[in-house]
């Protein structure tokens, strides 16, 4: 009996343990949906709350770089092993995330960086997160010289970040490497805590703002499959999560690529956390055009809709159209 306690007293602290070293101390993570919290508390101060900022960078000129983690992934510079389709459909959608046809990221335009402290509208002053006006992915890579551990831990996924600029040549706020991880694969955390989450770490002495982004129909519907309706619009459902869960981190890294150094709330929400998993209403998450291609999208934070009561949008033209 007490041996019994003791065996269930150690799973239990393992457990916890795990869940606690799943992601960096810092990282913003992206709950599954069984987890959101703002869908049981919508009204909450938190979710309400304008994002303010926090004096660090922002990002003023995106450039996407996407590492395909391991030789799981297939061998030399061909991918073999991706059973849902996701390498092609992340790397469409940031391909038509630019210009006016691209109205979904259009939002972080509205906040800016080189302002005070405690800023909640920058009302053109400071430097504004960029908007790409042409592709921005700045390149692939399949790293099929390493195998990725069934379980990797969040410092694995850092190096690999760290390996990968080395591989592209690139570091500062300007970049987010995109760490994909193969199918089959599942870093601590994942499913359970988050379906993906960002951070940054350095390399040769410059910030690199970098995502752990696991293969997300691995986790089903607790990660955006089917979440959206797909009507007559081609978007497999299956793989929605992929460009639903891609997106709230893209948005979160340009606002905040040093998480909580950037654009957050008085709770420590960023732009993409307090418009998760909304399935109906204001902000709900949607199929968009970008550029002439549909994806599924949720929304994401401004600061200046509905004459700066804030809200989640999935489209901004301007200040004033938006919604």
């Amino acid at each position: 009996m007490l041996r019994s306690a003791l065996v269930a007293g150690c799973a239990t602290a393992l457990a916890a343990a795990s869940l606690a070293v799943a992601a960096p101390a810092g990282a913003s993570e992206f709950a599954p949906h069984h987890m959101n919290p703002h869908t049981a508390a919508s009204t909450s101060t938190t979710s309400s709350s304008p994002l303010a900022y926090k004096g660090g960078n922002v990002v003023t000129s995106p450039t996407v770089y996407i590492v395909y983690w391991g030789s799981q992934w297939g061998s030399g510079s061909t991918i073999t092993n991706d059973p849902s389709g996701e390498a092609p459909l992340q790397l469409s959608f940031f391909q038509h995330a630019y210009g006016s046809g691209d109205t979904w990221s259009t939002s972080m335009t509205q906040y800016c960086q080189g302002v005070a402290t405690g800023t909640t509208n920058c009302n053109g002053a400071g430097t504004p997160v960029g908007h790409p006006a042409s592709n921005p992915v700045g390149g692939t890579w399949l790293d099929s010289g390493v195998t990725v551990p069934s379980s990797p831990s969040s410092s694995q996924i850092a190096t690999e970040a760290q390996r990968a600029a080395t591989h592209f040549g690139v570091s500062g706020d300007n970049v987010q490497i995109i760490v994909d991880v193969p199918h089959g694969i599942s870093p601590q955390g994942f499913k359970r805590q988050y379906c993906a989450w960002h951070d940054h770490t350095t390399v040769n002495g410059a910030d690199l703002p970098y995502t752990n982004m696991p293969y997300i129909s691995d986790a089903g519907s607790g990660c955006g499959a089917n979440f959206v309706a797909t009507g007559s619009s081609g978007v497999n459902g299956a793989t929605e999560g992929v460009t639903i869960v891609g997106g709230h981190e893209y948005g979160e890294t340009l606002t905040d690529p040093a998480p909580s150094s950037g654009w957050v709330d008085g709770g420590g929400s960023e732009n993409g956390d307090k418009c998760a998993w909304i399935s109906s209403g204001q902000g709900a998450s949607s199929i968009i055009s970008m550029n002439g291609a549909n994806f599924a999208v949720q929304s994401l934070w401004s600061n200046n809709f509905n004459n700066n009561a804030g809200g989640c949008v999935t489209h901004y033209t301007s200040p004033t159209n938006q919604g």
